[in-house]
């Protein structure tokens, strides 16, 4: 009985710690269809303890353009999606296109920033993602307050080792083998879903999770103060 009490007390310190956000930038949910939609956060935490980050600047790749970009308003950051021509028309969808979107970027307005142990979520919608393509890496710039840049642009290797500054990507699955997924209750994602249920889906299960680990420390902590009752009454 004082052992379940100690693992319980135990159980309320670990569960009652909150989590950690990612240590770099990158999105969330990763994994959509080939030539389907994408709708997606970027998840963006701050680390360093001397300044907030102010800005985020996106390069949206131009050898498989995005013709199709649209952000979630946020309160207190400005967006901005910058077009262009490309160097060469390309076919998507069975029509020529001759300029696609180039950058997307945040701006916080004066006196808003991502501060100390924070992070921000920023929502994004992109279209038509590329076929023939498993992945599709969106190298993204963080500015802190200070003037520092942050440049995570940096591709996995082969070996599959995570480098120092890791560029955000979306997995692209082939359209056959996502369905099939989907059929079967994997994970795969189809043209035109919205994924920001399962950003907020995760939080939320890590909340029952703790809710659960809690009420069963609970319990232990129970047992545990019944037992030395019991103990003094036998005394």
């Amino acid at each position: 009985m004082r052992t379940l009490a100690v693992l319980g007390v135990a159980g309320l310190a670990v569960l009652g710690t909150p989590s950690v956000a990612s240590a770099h930038v990158s999105a969330q949910p990763a994994e959509f269809t080939q030539g389907g939609r994408a709708t997606f956060a970027f998840r963006v935490p701050n680390e360093r303890d001397n300044a907030g980050t102010t800005k985020i600047e996106v390069t949206l790749p131009q050898d498989t353009p995005l013709t199709s970009v649209r952000t979630k308003p946020l309160p207190g950051w400005k967006a901005e999606a910058v077009k262009g021509k490309l160097d060469k028309p390309v076919t998507i969808a069975g029509k020529e296109v001759t300029e696609a979107y180039r950058t997307i970027t945040w701006t916080a307005d004066p006196g808003v920033k991502i501060g100390i142990n924070e992070y921000q979520e920023f929502f994004v919608a992109l279209g038509t993602l590329p076929e023939g393509k498993d992945t599709l890496e969106l190298p993204t710039k963080q500015t802190y307050e200070n003037g520092e840049v942050v440049d995570w642009s940096q591709s996995t290797g082969a070996d599959g080792k995570e480098p120092e500054h890791p560029a955000p990507a979306l997995k692209l699955a082939p359209k056959k083998a996502a369905e099939s997924d989907h059929d079967h209750g994997a994970t795969g994602h189809t043209e035109g879903d919205t994924h920001e249920a399962s950003v907020s889906g995760s939080d939320q299960t890590a909340r029952y999770l703790g809710g659960a680990g809690l009420a069963v420390g609970a319990l232990g902590l129970g047992f545990g103060v019944g037992a030395v009752l019991r103990s003094r009454r036998k005394a």
